[in-house]
């Protein structure tokens, strides 16, 4: 028996005893024997004593499962790796626990678990004005951006919350402390601050977005090249101005990204533009000099950047007059082709009415018969050709002068499947219009041409015969065999009528 700090309320004793001689323990006096409590347990508070029944106090709590566990580790280990407050740890803590509960993840891989724990810090850390990008975040779990996008987007339904969007310049000002260029690390002269980095790529990617060439590009090259641009037109140096990207990559302990190069000569090329309307810069013949230069560009990136709206305004109106000065050049090109094939048809008319002229009186007879006779028969002249004329066929015993030699002699009709003249019939292929645009998405700058087998549709001119079964094979009801047999015997009958006109 163990003796219970408690008085008898009988008694007033406080030899009170607990007695486990039956299953269930009890209070007993040992001066009157009275029973001071039964079927519950008693406990010591300190003040007083506070009675637990049993079955709570048996009760066993119930432990979460091992991979609940580890998930919660790996939440509380990524927001240590980003240094993130404790109030967007514990948001990610209880999106976990629910998520990890839901239907939608429970039988599911443990590739997409771990993108799940990812997910719920990259959605606390948005909901929190925290700005991380996705591509970071599958980079840190090591799983594929694609299935990370997936998982992402139905934990938004399974929370049902809003996640806001976050843009290239909300990441920017983090990236760009990720570069080594304080004075600790490179020389006084290549030394730049990161805040002082990240405004100026702030403005040189808003200039991006206008110009579209962060439209469907991935955002780490675009602000590497953006970083690179700031760094050489903060201070312009010309050591500065001779580093390239890669080289500037080693100096600031960055993995090189060859994407980046392209981007910097897109870049480049919008400020050189927008460099070439400012009134106050000298621009030499070519864009040579002044704002124009790619290699020059650094010096004037701060004016730019500060005129930028009105620049460009201004860069689209010139591009307009330059188009429509193209266009006028253009004009004035085919027209001068089309009067360059008047003119050779009309001498052509001038050569074959010579011809006729110096024919003897008995050949232009001969001629007017046999015109004639096909004008009755109901046949163009144009489409019957003269008659032979063997030497010795004049009077006088000479030759006929040869016939002049003409445009459609020599290219062809064009409506018998002949060579068009250039001037008049030639068609020039469309231009696309993104390559009229000053500005365009890069899908249309870059639009891909559809490949398609010219040897196999060479000898295909739309002129090649039918055959019967062909035929027969688009004919189904009984009233069109009828139609295409009654349709057959008169043009046959009319080939008949024709040939004996001719034999007369």
């Amino acid at each position: 028996m163990l003796r219970a700090a408690r008085s008898c309320p009988q008694c007033g004793s406080s030899s009170v005893v607990q007695d486990d001689l039956y299953a269930e323990s009890q209070l007993v006096c040992q001066d009157c024997g009275s029973v001071v409590s039964e079927g519950l347990l008693v406990t010591d508070t300190g003040a007083g004593t506070a009675d637990v029944r049993y079955s709570h106090s048996t009760a066993v709590s119930k432990v979460p499962c091992r991979n609940l566990i580890k998930g919660l580790q790996r939440v509380r280990a990524l927001c240590r790796i980003l240094r993130l407050s404790y109030d967007v740890e514990e948001l990610a803590e209880v999106y976990f626990r629910k998520a990890y509960t839901h239907a939608s993840f429970i039988r599911v891989t443990l590739a997409k678990k771990e993108a799940l724990v990812g997910c719920c810090v990259l959605v606390s850390c948005r909901l929190r004005n925290w700005p991380l990008a996705l591509g970071t975040i599958s980079g840190l779990v090591e799983t594929d951006p694609a299935l990370v996008g997936g998982v992402f987007k139905e934990l938004e339904k399974v929370l049902d919350v809003e996640v806001p969007k976050s843009s290239i310049t909300d990441v920017l000002e983090a990236h760009s402390r990720e570069y080594k260029l304080s004075s600790a690390h490179v020389p006084e002269e290549l030394a730049e601050t990161s805040a002082d980095l990240a405004k100026r790529a702030v403005a040189l990617v808003e200039l991006a977005t206008d110009s579209w060439i962060v439209t469907g590009r991935h955002p780490v090259p675009v602000m590497m090249a953006a970083i690179f641009i700031s760094w050489q037109s903060l201070r312009p140096t010309k050591t500065r101005l001779r580093y390239s990207l890669t080289k500037f990559c080693r100096l600031s302990h960055m993995p090189p990204n060859k994407t980046a190069v392209q981007r910097v000569g897109e870049m480049r090329e919008v400020l050189c533009r927008l460099g070439q309307e400012i009134p106050w810069l000298s621009v030499g013949a070519g864009g040579g000099a002044g704002g124009g230069a790619p290699d020059d560009v650094a010096l004037h990136v701060e004016d730019i950047l500060q005129h930028r709206h009105a620049l460009l305004r201004e860069a689209l109106r010139t591009h307009e007059a330059s188009q429509k000065a193209e266009e006028a050049s253009q004009g004035a090109e085919e027209e001068e082709e089309e009067s360059r094939g008047t003119e050779g048809e009309s001498r052509g008319t001038e050569g074959e009415s010579r011809g006729t002229e110096g024919e003897s009186p008995g050949a232009q007879e001969d001629r007017q018969g046999t015109q004639e006779e096909t004008q009755g028969n109901g046949i163009q002249p144009s489409t019957v050709d003269p008659p032979p004329r063997a030497p010795g066929h004049q009077p006088d015993g000479t030759d006929p002068p040869p016939e002049p030699c003409t445009l459609e002699a020599v290219n062809g009709d064009p409506e018998e499947g002949g060579v068009e003249t250039q001037g008049t019939q030639e068609q020039r292929p469309a231009v696309h219009w993104g390559k009229r645009v000053l500005f365009a998405p890069p899908c249309a700058r870059h639009a891909k041409v559809c490949r398609t087998d010219a040897s196999r549709w060479a000898e295909v001119n739309g002129d090649e015969e039918i055959s019967d079964s062909e035929i027969d094979s688009y004919i189904r009801r009984p009233q069109e065999v009828r139609d295409y047999l009654q349709t057959e015997q008169q043009l046959l009958a009319a080939t008949e009528d024709q040939e004996y006109s001719g034999m007369k």
